[in-house]
């Protein structure tokens, strides 16, 4: 019993225990909770309609979209600058095919897979004529071709016939996204004809719009430029640019977050020293260039830009520089080094040959795998047949290949980054082996019976070795560089202390606005991707860390001056300011100008006044006119003339750029003769340019969120 009292007087201390123990639970599953979902948002680069999009699925699409761009344009990779313009394609094409659906969705807009078998037959769609399908005789699409390719396709998938499969799978894949794209810009072309319906034309207005096209003005104009207002003799209060700015308030709708930066670029540039090091170095490889038989190694060793293959190529294989110089050269000369001021490269060249050859090769070919030269008998069995008259597809379907004509171009293969020694065996058997013959080559993977059947474009081809090398900076003078930039970043931590200070370490200090997370460059430097993710994560007034940049060869720091959040700008924006008070301005001159004006009965009278004049022929409604002594287009000139009678003068006209009085006279129709079904069409296309922004509404509309500069 006294044990149990006992107990009892602890019930405050072991509830106060438990109770602390539950919270630790409950507290640690929460933060394991908020960690989880942390955790997933870091692998989001945004959101469309509500659908989060992670990294994966974004990644995948960019892999899926190179691919078929490398298929399509026959090469092996993309610049950093070409890679940023595929990925910003795929996020707009991923926006755009997801607000269209979800509209068509709406509308019950679908695409069956009988439409699309249509358009398969028909062949006319644009996308198709992209496709390898398409019949070289005829130019156009031949779905015969493709059911033979699929069918194919389909056969060496149920044998598991992994050659085959290997061989055809980008092919394969580069359909499946053709097939896929179709579907998308057909549900696309729904949308907007369903749009288009919605413009109805009439008689009335085509006969209006012809009239606006089509009669035409002659003038004789006065124009008081605003520029002859000096700035001093207006007064604008806060009042005017309220009032302005509610007039244009639409026009500052801004629907992404954006910052504004004032920065410092430093690039550092290679010194005297360097550069008579680097052609002291070049030199020196030139004359092993000019002595060796064989210049793989020396180009190898010289870390050139160019690889050498050690084959024939167009001329458009080489940089413009190196192209300029091949047809004045004589075969086996060797350039002295020379500079090239576009690229900052020293360059030599060595041309080894130069010879006609053609530039499009018709051949068909039977492999037979075998790396321990196990297929050398099987070679020489087909080759034989082939020889006694036998059937060469026939043989390649027995040997599970299509060996079906295929056409090879120089572009195809000139631009490799490398070439082993049995596919420049193979190319050159294609360039020289007699049309019609059969050859049995024998590769370290097996052997191939190849027969050449047609070549085209017989073209001039060099065998040229290329030394081409940066002129770069050394360590010792980046390392100069970046200790100087160094000290004025850690000196100057403040925007204000960067502006007053920078000119004494030789810096100027820039200025950017409204740089977006979907720029991929701060100020169009490269690499400044950790810049964009601490500017977007950064407070107004923050100075940033030094960022090592560029091509290794950028020095940067950036100061945040201003937020500019999603929605309508208001009028503290530097920008949005500057942009009411110049119109403000305008309409302030137009005012002094407009009274001064009144005192012209004639255009005489407004050139006494200090108006220039001009003949302006062929005004028409349609186009707004141009003025040579404002430097601006006017549409509102363009309405008046179009409204006032031959003879006549008009009352002073407020444009853009300044006061304008005039009286026509000529007017006159073109002659030109009245079709009102082109007119309506034509009217009815101008409508729909109208509603062309209906994206922009569609894109405000699925709040989307960009993240990718996280990532990307």
């Amino acid at each position: 019993m006294a044990a149990i009292g006992k107990i009892r007087s602890w019930g405050p201390i072991l509830a106060t225990v438990i109770g602390l123990a539950l919270f630790a639970f409950i507290a640690e599953e929460a933060f394991r909770s908020c960690e989880s979902t942390r955790n997933q948002q870091r692998q989001q680069v945004g959101e469309v309609l509500g659908k989060k999009i992670d990294v994966q699925e974004y990644q995948r699409l960019v892999d899926e979209y190179t691919e078929v761009m490398k298929m399509s344009q026959g090469r092996d990779n993309f610049t950093d600058q070409e890679m940023n313009q595929l990925k910003d394609m795929v996020w707009q094409n991923y926006i755009q095919e997801a607000v269209i659906e979800n509209e068509a969705k709406k509308l019950g807009l679908a695409v069956t897979d009988q439409e699309l078998q249509n358009m398969l037959t028909e062949g006319t769609d644009p996308v198709l004529m992209q496709t390898p399908f398409v019949n070289q005789q005829t130019g156009r699409f031949d779905p015969s071709a493709l059911k033979k390719f699929l069918a194919e396709y389909k056969k060496a998938q149920e044998l598991n016939n992994t050659q085959v499969l290997e061989q055809y799978g980008k092919l394969y894949n580069y359909w499946q996204f053709i097939e896929k794209n179709l579907r998308k810009q057909t549900l696309l072309r729904k949308y907007q004809e369903l749009l288009a319906g919605c413009m109805i034309t009439n008689p009335v207005a085509a006969q209006q719009a012809f009239r606006n096209q089509n009669e035409e003005s002659d003038i004789l104009l006065a124009s008081f430029p605003y520029s002859s207002v000096q700035d001093k003799e207006v007064n604008i209060t806060d009042a005017d640019l309220k009032a302005k700015y509610d007039e244009l308030k639409q026009q500052f709708e801004q629907l992404n977050e954006t910052r504004d930066i004032k920065f410092v670029d430093f690039q550092v540039t290679p010194s005297d020293a360097d550069r008579n090091a680097l052609f002291k170095l070049v030199n020196e490889e030139r004359t092993k260039l000019a002595a060796a038989e064989d210049p793989t190694e020396v180009i190898r060793k010289s870390n050139s830009l160019i690889t050498y293959l050690g084959i024939p190529q167009t001329k458009d294989a080489f940089p413009k520089d190196i192209q300029d110089r091949l047809d004045s050269m004589a075969v086996g000369s060797t350039t002295p080094v020379g500079e090239n001021l576009q690229d900052h490269t020293y360059n030599v060249t060595r041309l080894i040959s130069k010879q006609q050859l053609p530039d499009s090769i018709q051949y068909r070919a039977i492999q037979i795998a075998g790396a321990d030269g196990s297929s050398a008998k099987t070679a020489d069995s087909i080759y034989n047949a082939l020889q006694a008259g036998a059937d060469f597809e026939a043989l390649a379907k027995k040997y599970g290949q299509p060996g079906e004509k295929i056409w090879l171009t120089s572009q195809q293969y000139q631009h490799a980054s490398t070439m082993d020694k049995d596919t420049k065996k193979y190319l050159d058997i294609l360039n020289t082996a007699p049309t019609g013959n059969y050859t049995n080559l024998a590769f370290a993977g097996g052997n191939m019976i190849l027969q050449v059947l047609d070549r085209r474009a017989m073209t001039t081809k060099y065998l040229a070795a290329v030394i081409k090398k940066p002129i770069d900076f050394s360590k010792s003078t980046y390392s100069s560089a970046y200790n100087k930039f160094s000290q004025f970043v850690s000196e100057n931590q403040t925007i204000e202390a960067m502006e007053k200070n920078a000119q004494k370490y030789g810096f100027t200090v820039m200025e950017r606005k409204n740089v977006s997370n979907a720029d991929h460059y701060i100020a169009s430097i490269p690499a400044t991707r950790d810049a964009l993710k601490w500017l977007f994560e950064a407070k107004k007034g923050d100075v940033s860390p030094l960022y090592e940049c560029g091509n290794n060869d950028h020095l940067l720091v950036v100061g945040l001056t201003n937020i500019n959040k999603k929605g309508f700008q208001t009028l503290e924006n530097s920008s949005v300011k500057d942009y009411v008070q110049r119109h403000v301005m305008n309409d302030k001159k137009a005012e002094v100008l407009m009274k001064k004006a009144k005192a012209a009965t004639d255009l005489a009278a407004a050139q006494k006044l200090g108006a220039k004049i001009d003949t302006i022929k062929q005004v028409t409604f349609d186009a707004p006119v141009f003025i040579p002594e404002t430097g601006a287009s006017e549409p509102a000139l363009s309405g008046a003339v179009f409204a006032t009678g031959k003879g006549k003068v008009s009352t002073p006209v407020k444009g853009n750029q300044g006061l304008y009085i005039f009286q026509v006279i000529d007017k006159k129709s073109r002659d030109v003769k009245f079709d009102q079904k082109a007119a309506e069409r034509a009217v009815k296309q101008k409508n729909l340019q109208n509603i062309s922004q209906y994206m922009r509404d569609l894109y405000e509309n699925a709040k989307v969120v960009d993240n990718r500069y996280l990532f990307f």
